[in-house]
């Protein structure tokens, strides 16, 4: 299998993404198509330690930034992420992973590759550490603004992912709210309801904050700006959890001691916690596997999103995305 790589996409780029290539490459045997500038790739990966025979360095003179918007993007044409998107799409690659702009990623991914067949707007696919395993969320920021029946092809295309993804049977569909009776919420809330209500989804009704972190559902859906908000004060809190913890385990002999008899407790929780630990959300909808990572991405992070795409190709979740809204589409 051959994974793209944007290596100009995060923050640090392309520290994190070179070490990424290499590591990624080494532990689950793809070859890795890193793209960026050929003479600071090379540079780059020549001080990086490990086997470099399955990273092979593609050519992009052009970078987009974190502040790009289309105007900029568009006067970029050999950008990464359309020179790596195009690799997929000419049957070159299998997936493309970036830790760039998301919105450009969406610009591109929609131009490049288009939506699947009867999808009305991709959106983004996150995963959260809840009671006793994982949810998933939806939008996590593709789209700001949507209309109920964006929710309900965001639960169609959650419920495919949970069951491919997180081998989760019949997954249970929630709706994010502010409170859990029929009625409560937003506009958009009140009416995507119905749709889902009356549909075979397995729909469980509203879920609140306390519902989602509390396992009560499999997958819940939002807005892009509500489900970016939530996304960010998660990591934000578990940050902190675990700042302060750390700080006060330190803080006298007594804790010290405790905190090394328990240190594989905490070490798990930290685990479960990190960010990293999944390293980029998929961009659902999109005729193509593609993963969008933070701006903040470290290897670590860069490294699991590889084993995510790797994961969702194996898994053949495109195919099924295509069939489950074909068959949506034919229903209605």
């Amino acid at each position: 299998m051959t994974i793209v790589l944007d290596a100009m996409g995060s923050d640090q780029r392309p520290y994190p993404e070179v070490q990424a290539a290499v590591t990624a490459s080494n532990l689950y045997t793809e070859n890795i198509l890193l793209v960026g500038d050929e003479k600071t790739l090379r540079e780059k990966l020549n001080l990086t330690s490990g086997d470099h025979s399955r990273v092979k360095i593609i050519h992009a003179p052009e970078a987009l930034d974190m502040s790009d918007h289309i105007v900029e993007a568009r006067s970029k044409k050999q950008n990464t992420m359309r020179v790596g998107m195009e690799l997929v799409k000419n049957g070159e690659a299998d997936a493309f992973v970036t830790a760039g702009n998301t919105g450009m990623a969406m610009y591109f991914a929609k131009k490049v590759f288009g939506d699947i067949e009867g999808v009305i707007r991709p959106c983004l696919c996150g995963i959260f550490p809840v009671k006793d395993g994982y949810a998933v969320l939806l939008d996590i920021g593709a789209n700001a603004e949507c209309r109920p029946e964006f929710l309900f092809q965001f639960a169609v295309m959650g419920k495919i992912y949970a069951e491919t993804m997180l081998g989760v049977d019949n997954p249970r569909i929630g709706l994010l709210s502010n409170g859990e009776e029929e009625g409560k919420g937003n506009d958009l809330v009140r009416n995507t309801f119905p749709l889902l209500k009356n549909s075979k989804l397995n729909f469980i009704g509203n879920v609140e904050g306390k519902e989602f972190f509390g396992g009560h559902a499999d997958v819940v859906v939002t807005d892009g700006f509500t489900g970016n908000v939530l996304l960010k004060s998660t990591e934000a809190v578990a940050k902190l959890i675990i700042d302060l913890l750390k700080e006060e385990l330190m803080s006298s002999f007594r804790t010290k001691m405790g905190a090394l008899l328990a240190k594989p407790a905490f070490g798990k929780i930290k685990q479960i916690l990190d960010p990293s630990e999944i390293g980029a959300a998929p961009l659902l909808g999109i005729d193509a596997p593609v993963f969008v990572g933070h701006g903040r991405s470290d290897a670590k992070a860069l490294i699991s999103a590889i084993r995510g795409a790797e994961q969702s190709v194996d898994n053949q979740l495109l195919a099924k995305l295509r069939q489950a809204i074909s068959e949506n589409i034919q229903q209605e």
